[in-house]
């Protein structure tokens, strides 16, 4: 499940992005990348210095400052955002390539049912969304309306 820091994240990027198509993109303050995205500012002002940390974004000072994308949409990796933002992205800790710990009340990893069945699953997700950039998302408009309004 994305946290709400990932989603402003995401939503930032996404207004950041839309500005970098203009023809003539301009940088952008953080109050209008808050307006733009619909998310409060003193939450976007951290968010965007951990993105911009991680060599996605950049600011830059004065009258004419504010936030640009650094990279390309395609070249922005929507897995490694989230490990930036929100940490591993591993439903348990001994599954995790980047930040593995092995379970403290596991006695055997081999033989742990837990273990491999959540493997199994997290496999799949990562088949997904290790490829998944900042560009799928802009192009994303419109695509499965039908699962969108579904609840639940």
């Amino acid at each position: 499940m994305l946290t709400q820091k990932m989603k402003y994240a995401l939503k930032a990027l996404l207004v950041l992005a839309d500005e970098a198509a203009r023809p003539v993109p301009e940088a952008l303050t953080i109050e209008e990348v808050a307006r733009r995205a619909g998310t409060p500012k003193r939450f976007l002002e951290h968010i965007l210095l951990e993105i911009r940390n991680a060599g996605v974004i950049r600011s830059t000072r004065g009258r004419a400052g504010g936030y640009s994308l650094l990279k390309r949409p395609a070249d922005i990796s929507i897995p490694e955002l989230l490990r930036t933002i929100d940490g591993p992205i591993a439903p348990l800790p001994c599954l995790s390539r980047s930040a593995y710990q092995r379970c403290e009340d596991c006695t055997d990893e081999a033989t742990c049912r837990i273990r491999r069945v959540f493997a199994e699953v997290f496999y799949s997700y990562l088949v997904i969304i290790e490829s998944l950039t900042l560009e799928d998302m802009l192009r994303a408009d419109g695509l499965l309306p039908e699962l969108v309004d579904q609840p639940g």
